[in-house]
């Protein structure tokens, strides 16, 4: 009898050591924490584990490293033991401080029920949520769930890596190639700031309304099939999947293009603009006007922005699950629907103040392209065009019918149901 202190948990705990035979003759449920090379020595206390559950937390180093799962392979060694699959998705923090502060579900499979339902009851006590994922042999799809790396975030982090990559280059070719190729000018240290300062908001915006486009158009989906019970494509589902991602990358975005703005009366390029234009009319004895429409614009420009990055900043929190855990489905619905078309209509007012009356002038369709900012308002004009559409009040109440259980039935059905009754 050994006692043992643990000082990160603040417990002290007294161990009976004994030998493997004698700890698998006593124990009715065995869990199995080394690796899957060292399951021989298992082999030899079949006896002792005959009957027993076994539950395998194992993982390997990388996928189909083995051609069958850790846990089939146990199974195959000792087939006198049920083994379970399991607890082998959480990291050693979760298990150390429960499921407040992390992960909160429990995976297992496995072939015999009344097994799987003690290592159920075990991770119930301990605060976690069971998912019962079926047999034995949907072992190895979870041995692959811990090597996955950010699995929802690839199609997001493409997505904005493609959209960053067209920016960054068509405002390169519009403002800083063009002004060296038609003017002779050299303007390329603005790529550091001013042309980021583009890109970001731009990416940001588009990343928005892609959020709440899928959206749209399952409504659409939804008027068309006159039912909400048939499955959306998948690659509507997948996009559905996905918006919490593209939500978080664009508020990133936003809070840079925030961040950028404010450094920039601190450039040394805006300040010797300053300084040039405040001596240049100091030699000639003269001041520019004031322009209240100019006035106007700016102020509300800026006012525009900022609300909207507040909302950005609510929507972002809400998004935590310490936070939507505490909200009601109603609250955390209306915040990321209702507040979040109020976020993108804000953002997309912010643009085109930002743009004002330059679409009017030729210079600013430098080869023949329009500005990039006209470019990144296209998606999300539509999405809120689209949304109007489905608020109009008859499209509104049939499409509140059909999300009630409401079913549009032809002809032919009408015709069953009557011979049916």
């Amino acid at each position: 009898m050994f006692c043992v202190f643990f000082p990160h948990m603040r417990l002290h705990k007294c161990l009976l050591v004994m030998s493997h035979e004698a700890a698998a003759q006593s124990a009715s449920l065995v869990f199995v924490c080394v690796h899957r090379e060292h399951y021989d020595f298992l082999e030899t206390l079949a006896p002792q584990l005959n009957g027993k559950v076994l539950v395998d937390v194992s993982n390997n180093l990388e996928k189909n490293m083995y051609p069958e799962a850790n846990a089939e392979y146990l199974q195959r060694l000792i087939p006198g033991a049920h083994v379970v699959k399991a607890f082998n998705t959480l990291s050693a923090w979760a298990l150390q401080n429960g499921p407040s502060d992390a992960n909160r579900q429990v995976y297992l499979c496995g072939n015999n029920p009344e097994a799987k339902q003690a290592v159920a009851v075990i991770s119930t006590k301990l605060g976690f949520t069971v998912q019962d994922r079926g047999s034995l042999s949907a072992a190895r799809e979870l041995e692959d769930f811990p090597l996955q790396l950010f699995p929802e975030w690839r199609l997001p982090m493409r997505l904005t890596v493609g959209l960053t990559a067209f920016f960054f280059f068509y405002l390169l070719t519009r403002d800083v190639i063009y002004a060296y190729v038609n003017e002779g000018k050299d303007i390329s240290f603005r790529i550091m700031m001013s042309l980021a300062n583009k890109v970001f908001p731009s990416v940001s915006l588009i990343l928005l309304s892609l959020c709440y486009l899928p959206g749209v158009i399952a409504g659409f989906f939804q008027l068309y099939r006159g039912t909400k019970y048939k499955r959306f494509p998948d690659w509507l589902d997948r996009w559905m999947l996905c918006r919490k991602q593209l939500g978080l990358i664009a508020l990133a975005l936003a809070s840079l293009h925030v961040l950028y703005t404010l450094i920039i009366p601190i450039r040394y390029y805006v300040r010797f603009r300053l300084a040039g234009s405040t001596i240049s009319q100091i030699k000639n004895n003269k001041t520019s006007p004031f322009d209240t429409t100019m006035a106007w614009r700016t102020d509300s420009y800026y006012s525009i922005g900022a609300l909207g990055f507040g909302l950005y900043l609510l929507l972002g929190i809400s998004s935590l699950p310490s936070v939507s855990n505490a909200l009601s489905w109603r609250e955390f619905s209306f915040i990321q629907s209702k507040l979040g078309y109020l976020t993108l209509f804000f953002c997309t007012f912010h643009t085109y103040l930002y743009g004002w009356d330059r679409f009017l002038y030729v210079s600013q369709y430098k080869w023949y392209t329009p500005p990039g900012y006209m470019l990144c308002l296209v998606v999300p004009s539509l999405v809120l065009v689209f949304k109007l559409l489905l608020l109009l009040p008859c499209v509104d109440k049939s499409l509140s019918r059909i999300r009630q259980g409401w079913e549009r039935t032809g002809p032919e059905k009408d015709s069953k149901k009557s011979l049916l009754a």
